[in-house]
């Protein structure tokens, strides 16, 4: 059996019109999830006046935030459920059953009954929406990021993969603008009314569009080629745990990086500078909204010096940078000069973007294609579950109890030693091919020379 040149150079072999459609089937799922989840949190007050009892309001939003928090909590079954999928049938297959079910759940959200009319029915269908939301998006990123990087070619494959994050980005930057506009347009008593439902109806459409993309692409090179060697795994999860625990634990340590910088800096953030800083909430969403904004700028950016200089020398620089900086950040964020918060701001939103321009190529790559969604999938999801959804309510918490403005600061060099640790523990993965011995070991056909009518010179313009 050969396992030579062909397999290496797969996804250097892709044109450039099929690159470009994978990238946008890739991304725009997670622009969706994000736009919705982003808009749910944002119009909590209003949803929860909806969809639960008045006579408590209190009670009302802790209710909408509790069935938010549900959403997470599921997401570890969705990874599981749609890591296996992936591994199984193929990253194609998933990628459209998950934008599937978030653009149908949200139509649901957003044609909902509320409270008033349906009485309890209305919160338990919310939840189901929710509940559905949570499985989709527990699969989303495991997806994503294997298609990505199976269909990037190896020379930049850094720079496709960062898509993924910029997508999660402009989801966030359009819920904001969304939001803006539905309140420069209607009064409060028409948004809570009828208008609120307008971003989420606005969303279907997007859906539909990337489940009409995902429909129209041939599946990964890997994928593919697993299928004509046949050896795709028959039990993935098992395999993680079996075979890639190492790989696991490490992508759940670049996870943790990950997931608690990105709610701590662009979640809450916002209400920190409200609560403890004392910021007016209109200068605070601007600083969320150019902490976005210069996250779209520099997430590619880190995607292409990763695939220049390494994995690791773009994330131990973003690591101790996090170590370090994270409190004198903080400090300086509590000064009253108008222009200390937004320096502050600004360097922890870059701090972030190399991280997110980063670390999804990375465990891409450490795990071999056999397993590859599975371990991606359910590292995420527990880690968001178990770490990022829980670190504004610890936080608040912390600051209560200790009555220390820092608390955030430091909590983030925690995260930044995590980080540091874990990249330590990594080999350099730039430019590997992504089918590895535990891909090939059990293949029972001979691998044959792959697509050679393409000259090397087209694929190393893809």
């Amino acid at each position: 059996m050969s396992t030579s040149e062909p397999v290496r150079e797969l996804s250097d072999l892709v044109d450039q019109k099929s690159l470009r459609k994978s990238v946008a089937a890739g991304a725009i799922g997670v622009l969706v999830h994000w736009f919705d989840w982003a808009v749910y949190a944002y119009l909590a007050g209003t949803i929860a006046s909806v969809f639960f009892p008045e006579e408590s309001a209190t009670a009302g939003l802790l209710a909408t935030f509790a069935v938010f928090a549900v959403s997470f909590l599921v997401r570890p079954l969705g990874a599981i459920i749609f890591g296996r999928l992936g591994d199984r049938l193929g990253r194609k297959q998933t990628l459209s059953i998950v934008i599937l079910a978030m653009a149908l759940s949200t139509l649901v959200l957003g044609l909902l009954p509320g409270y008033s009319s349906i009485g309890i029915a209305a919160p338990i269908l919310l939840i189901a929406t929710r509940i559905v939301q949570g499985l989709a998006a527990g699969g989303e990123f495991g997806s994503a990021a294997a298609f990505l990087g199976e269909f990037s070619p190896a020379k930049r494959r850094g720079f496709g993969v960062s898509w993924l994050e910029f997508g999660s980005l402009l989801g966030f930057l359009l819920a904001s603008f969304a939001v803006f506009l539905l309140n420069l347009a209607f009064d409060a008593q028409q948004i809570a009314d009828w208008a609120w439902r307008i971003p989420f109806l606005v969303t279907v459409p997007l859906g539909f569009i990337g489940l009409y993309i995902r429909r129209r692409i041939e599946d990964t090179p890997e994928f593919q080629q697993l299928q004509e060697l046949e050896t795709v795994s028959h039990a993935p999860v098992k395999e993680v745990f079996q075979r890639n625990l190492k790989e696991f634990i490490q992508t759940c340590g670049m996870e943790i990086f990950m997931n608690v910088t990105f709610y701590v800096v662009l979640v809450y953030l916002l209400t920190y500078q409200e609560v403890t800083v004392g910021i007016d909430a209109g200068r605070a969403a601007l600083l969320s909204t150019l902490a976005s904004a210069l996250g779209l700028i520099v997430v590619p950016l880190a995607g292409i010096l990763s695939d220049r200089v390494g994995r690791k020398p773009v994330l131990l620089a973003a690591a101790i940078a996090l170590t370090v900086l994270s409190v004198p950040l903080f400090m300086l964020m509590n000064n009253p000069a108008p222009w200390a918060t937004f320096a502050s701001t600004l360097g922890l939103a870059l701090i972030l973007a190399i991280v997110l321009g980063t670390h999804a190529v990375t465990v891409v790559e450490l795990f071999p294609t056999r397993t590859r969604q599975t371990g991606l999938s359910i590292a995420y999801a527990v880690t968001a579950a178990l770490f990022a959804g829980t670190a504004p309510y610890l936080l608040t918490w912390l600051i209560d109890t200790t009555g220390n403005q820092l608390v955030p600061g430091f909590f983030l060099v925690g995260v930044g030693i995590v980080g540091l640790v874990t990249v330590l523990s990594l080999p350099e993965t730039r430019g590997i091919p992504l089918l590895k011995a535990q891909d090939l070991e059990t293949a029972t056909v001979t691998i044959p020379d792959i697509r050679t009518s393409r000259t090397t010179s087209e694929g190393d313009q893809s």
